[in-house]
């Protein structure tokens, strides 16, 4: 008996039509397609056989894996997730040892030139010894997988940029999947840790469409990361009256002002926090109270402290954002200078 289709399967895990189409519909949006895509992306969606996916752990926290692994409840997103065929991953498989090795040899072979592969972590190249699997160290273990993948997602900062094993002074020579396939499609999925939709967005285009979407210099997908934070930030708008929040516990803060001088980086990074959300949709960092970290930028490590404002000139050009905020200023204080004149008038007349 054949493996189930995607569509048979989300049937059996009791998804709805109308939920299936409205699942799409909305990733049709989040991947900048138009809307009268949608039915193609299901139709697709439906008849699909589960792709072999291949997800190599190496140095890394665990954290891309909680990322899509935990929620409070099953969503779509992770229900599509479940639909591909984990073949191997070492954290969240039975198997163990040399069963494990096996398991992923057997998949290897058996779906050569088609299986996805996905690396989290980055590749220890000062020794060997840095970081093993079953005694195969992960520079081999990679080379091996890349060679039969159709294609490869470097998933999380770690595996797109080095991360934090490659921050300053880098002793284990931590490298991205980018910096040792060459040969290979490879998609960066950056974040510490990425957003869950993002991963499932870059399955469903895959399975739709059987290529990548479109990426940007960097090899990020461009429909989540084409924008700065800063660009969709609902506190924007403070930022361009000049009006920020000096400490946590001040009135600015609690008047939900803009979070620049605490450091915040948003807007020199490129992600859809501000969009898609955490937790189902629920917040993100800055709605929560605390400026972007940068997490899903290169090097993010090592270009200051996180409470540093971007003006001090360790993110990006400092003349250009300490410019810019400086135009903030001036825009907040004649628009407030404005808005006291228009009262003035109003009350006169």
């Amino acid at each position: 008996m054949s493996a189930p289709s995607v569509g048979e399967f989300l049937r059996s895990r009791g998804v709805t039509r109308r939920d299936f189409l409205s699942f799409c519909a909305s990733t049709a949006a989040l991947l900048g397609l138009p809307a009268s895509l949608a039915p193609r992306i299901a139709a697709a969606l439906e008849q699909a056989r589960r792709p072999s996916v291949i997800w190599l752990p190496f140095q890394e926290c665990t954290g891309c894996t909680e990322s899509i692994t935990r929620a409070h409840g099953a969503t779509l997103e992770q229900l599509i997730f479940d639909a591909i065929s984990l073949d191997y991953q070492h954290t969240l498989q039975a198997a163990a040892g040399d069963a494990a090795e096996r398991a992923r040899a057997q998949a290897m072979k058996d779906n050569h030139g088609r299986y996805l592969l996905i690396v989290d972590g980055s590749i220890p190249t000062g020794n060997a010894g840095y970081s093993t699997i079953a005694g195969h160290d992960n520079l081999t273990m990679l080379k091996e997988a890349a060679e039969g993948a159709a294609a490869i997602v470097a998933l999380g900062t770690c595996a797109a940029y080095g991360g934090v094993p490659g921050a300053a002074p880098n002793p284990t020579g931590a490298v991205a999947v980018r910096d040792i396939v060459k040969d290979k499609p490879v998609i960066n999925v950056p974040g510490c840790p990425p957003i869950p939709v993002v991963i499932t967005g870059v399955l469903v285009q895959y399975l739709t469409f059987g290529k990548l979407p479109e990426l940007d210099a960097l090899g990020r997908p461009k429909s989540f990361y084409g924008q700065t934070i800063h660009d969709r930030c609902y506190r924007r708008p403070f930022y361009e009256r000049g009006q920020f929040a000096n400490g946590f516990d001040d009135e600015g803060a609690r008047q939900g002002w803009c979070l620049y001088k605490l450091g915040c980086k948003g807007p020199t990074t490129y992600n859809a926090c501000a969009t898609v959300k955490w937790n189902n949709g629920t917040s993100f960092p800055i709605e929560a109270g605390h400026g972007c970290i940068g997490c899903s930028e290169p090097g993010f490590w090592d270009k200051g402290g996180f409470y540093q404002p971007l003006s001090t000139g360790q993110w990006g050009d400092a003349r250009t954002v300490g410019t810019a905020v400086g135009i903030g200023a001036a825009l907040g204080i004649a628009s407030a200078a404005l808005a006291r004149k228009r009262q003035r008038d109003a009350e006169g007349g």
